[in-house]
């Protein structure tokens, strides 16, 4: 009884900010502090101001952009992290520790640090406001993230499989391709995850290095402006990070499974 209690508290902290915010955004402008708990006044007008481009909101735009980063981020991060990961677990090699040793303290740098350098690298080589000047920074957070959930898997996988098919004649890239990798599929997908939804969320750096035809949604959204003069545009704020949290939600509860069989894993039955 209480383990259910203590579950249950947990989880009303953990979603009440998210039940407000969807609350305010179909709440009447003219009711913004209104603070009943539950829906009054309601209106669809601050998603339709969330989506005018009249008013200067362009958050169809901002989230295909967030799409197009987020995903060519994660692919990046995977293809590099699971070779790299896979090499840090199971190869030995002069300078393993000194490799892995760099990747933890990069993904303890940080960001704000960077904002600085970056921003003068960029607008010397000409991509200021570009993609590339988006995804670079970003696949350095992520991929650390990466190799190290990959490569805490790849150790608990048992040697003799990747043995046997030495012995079967599999070179090291042929057992890797065609053993290991598809044992690590319920990993590599919950680590795909976990880095789509860093790079979605990154606000810091994006907010220095993009312009307004690059920009993400988590940059658009701190840029509204409202359907009233000289007032902040609180429920339409509340209306778009609704509509940016709820492709998150959808695609945990979608591989809900596979991300618990990802986070879980790492032991082979005999």
């Amino acid at each position: 009884m209480r383990t259910a209690v203590q579950a249950i508290v947990i989880a009303v902290w953990c979603l009440l900010p998210f039940y407000w915010m969807v609350v305010t955004s179909f709440r009447d402008v003219g009711f913004t502090f209104d603070a009943t708990p539950w829906p009054t006044h309601v209106t669809l007008d601050n998603y339709a101001t969330a989506f005018s481009t009249s008013l200067g909101n362009h958050l169809g735009r901002a989230l295909a952009n967030s799409l197009l980063i987020g995903g060519v981020v994660t692919i990046i991060a995977l293809l590099v992290g699971t070779t790299a990961a896979y090499a840090l677990a199971r190869l030995e090699f002069g300078g393993k520790s000194l490799i892995a040793g760099a990747i933890l303290a990069a993904s303890m740098f940080p960001g704000v640090a960077l904002i600085s350098p970056l921003f003068q690298l960029f607008t010397d080589i000409g991509w200021m406001g570009s993609y590339q000047a988006l995804i670079l920074p970003s696949i350095s957070f992520v991929l650390p993230l990466t190799v190290y959930t990959l490569a805490s898997f790849f150790r608990e996988m048992p040697w003799d499989l990747e043995e046997a098919a030495r012995i079967d004649g599999c070179t090291r890239v042929q057992a890797f391709r065609r053993i290991i990798l598809p044992l690590a599929a319920p990993a590599v997908f919950t680590t795909a995850i976990l880095a789509f939804i860093s790079s979605w969320n990154e606000y810091l750096i994006s907010s220095q290095l993009s312009s307004d035809a690059t920009q993400p949604v988590t940059v658009a959204i701190a840029s509204f402006a409202g359907s009233q003069p000289h007032q902040e545009p609180y429920t339409a704020v509340m209306a778009a990070g609704t509509i940016v949290t709820i492709p998150l939600v959808v695609l945990v509860l979608i591989f809900q499974r596979r991300i618990v069989a990802g986070l879980t894993a790492g032991g082979v039955k005999g």
